[in-house]
């Protein structure tokens, strides 16, 4: 089968033969037909995560070496099964729940396997959708799609599942006020779409590039504002009437951290979820003071990722924009997304 490989970090990912590999015991063979790219595979495709003041999380330290095939949003069809996989619908469509733990821990066991310290996720750990096939290791992280286009769906596997995690901690706040995004690539693009089939009262969407800010307002965002302006929080307490209750960052950068705090009311509660890095310093004393709920959010779980499966298909949820590039151009589109250039989502196909 081909594949497409990170052989050396931040070089350009490499066209790679390999055999095709033969499901065993409970594995489960899917023939890829869709893989979205994701600003997580910009991260292992360079090799690190910025923890701010100089520091680095590098991945070889956590055993993620290359070759690396990258993209954890899959959508395929089985073509077969291991003895031990049980019943398996050969042809059907499934959407992948890619964020795999190591089923034995006390974490996955109370099904949050995105968050094992031993996680096998496919794209990272395992090999991931920029190939012709995948082994997926169980039929449970399969999640039927049936009447839902493939390419629309691959992002659901992390742009999706992540924003959905991510409102749910927010809480039934979300039908009271205005949730402040921060920005409107790919995951803030469904937080818009989220927020609507859940009911919420809107999005105030905060990114320093017009386009994005543009794709913002198509999509149904009730206010955008440059992050790049001097006076970007005072917009933002405007805008939400004296400082914004729920603010979703989805870019996890030190200015756009910053920014949250700097806009958050008394009571306010920020969740982070992005992972562009950097470090923050704060006065404690101001968290319970004003008091502020400041909680991380990594991806989503399977059992999440089904509820926003099903949401999708009852609520008719819009697909966020969606540019189609073959597989070839992989190179390409993780150019375009390392500068910014692309609106929503590239999706590859094999």
């Amino acid at each position: 089968m081909r594949c497409y490989c990170v052989m050396h970090h931040s070089k350009p990912l490499e066209l790679v033969e390999r055999e095709t590999p033969q499901p065993v015991e409970t594995e489960v063979l899917v023939r890829v037909k869709a893989a979205g790219l994701c600003h997580t595979d910009l991260h292992i495709w360079e090799g690190f995560y910025d923890l701010g003041g100089g520091k680095r999380l590098n991945l070889a330290d956590r055993g993620i070496k290359p070759p690396i095939i990258l993209s954890h949003e899959i959508c395929g069809e089985v073509v077969s099964a291991g003895a031990d996989a049980g019943e398996v619908k050969v042809g059907g469509r499934f959407l992948i729940h890619p964020w795999i733990g190591c089923g034995e821990c006390p974490t996955c066991l109370r099904g949050d396997e995105n968050l094992c310290l031993k996680g096998r996720a496919l794209g990272v750990a395992r090999p991931g959708g920029f190939a012709d096939y995948v082994i997926v290791p169980h039929p449970r992280y399969l999640v039927n799609i049936d009447g839902l286009d493939e390419a629309e769906a691959a992002p659901l596997a992390c742009a999706g599942v992540t924003t959905y995690s991510a409102i749910k901690k927010l809480g039934d706040g979300i039908h009271h006020e205005p949730v402040v995004i921060i920005g409107a690539g790919g995951l803030g693009l469904m937080a818009i779409e989220v927020l609507k089939a859940l009911g919420g009262k809107g999005a105030i969407v905060v990114d320093i590039d017009p386009a994005k800010r543009e794709a913002a307002l198509a999509a149904g965002a009730l206010s955008v504002i440059d992050g790049k302006a001097a006076d970007a929080a005072s917009q933002i307490i405007a805008a939400t009437e004296g400082g914004a209750g729920q603010i979703l960052d989805l870019v996890g950068s030190a200015p756009t951290v910053s920014l949250a705090m700097q806009s958050a009311r008394r009571g306010g509660h920020i969740v982070i979820c992005g992972l562009m890095g950097g470090d923050l310093t704060i006065s404690l004393a101001t968290i319970p003071l004003r008091p502020l709920c400041i909680e991380g959010s990594y991806v989503g779980t399977l059992s999440e990722l089904r509820e926003l499966v099903e949401l999708v298909k009852r609520s008719g949820m819009k697909s966020i924009p969606v540019s189609r590039r073959p597989m070839a151009q992989v190179n390409q589109a993780i150019d375009d997304l390392h500068h910014g250039k692309v609106i929503g989502r590239a999706v590859l196909i094999p």
